[in-house]
């Protein structure tokens, strides 16, 4: 499902026009954003929970020449899912 798709489907789920549901969809996108980027979390009960993680620094090796190189330390997305949504993929 690409960003239209979902777009289309919460339009027709929530009964508004695809036009407020890609402000909703867009809204909620940047408030998850801003919210990692100032370090906190987003946890939505039931669905799961959009956090930042530190990723350290560490060597890897260039897959073409195989010589090692520096991988610089990093603060990455993560999601973990919440317990509501594992049970449906499950079911």
């Amino acid at each position: 499902m690409n960003k239209g798709q979902l777009i289309d489907n919460i339009a027709e789920s929530a009964d508004i026009s695809k036009a407020a549901a890609g402000r909703a969809l867009d809204a909620f996108i940047e408030s998850v954003t801003s919210a990692l980027v100032e370090g906190d979390s987003v946890s939505l009960i039931g669905f799961g929970a959009f956090s930042v993680k530190d990723r350290a620094a560490r060597t890897g090796r260039n897959p073409q020449t195989g010589a090692p190189i520096e991988i610089k330390a990093a603060r990455v997305p993560a999601f973990k899912a919440g317990k509501s949504l594992k049970d449906a993929i499950n079911a």
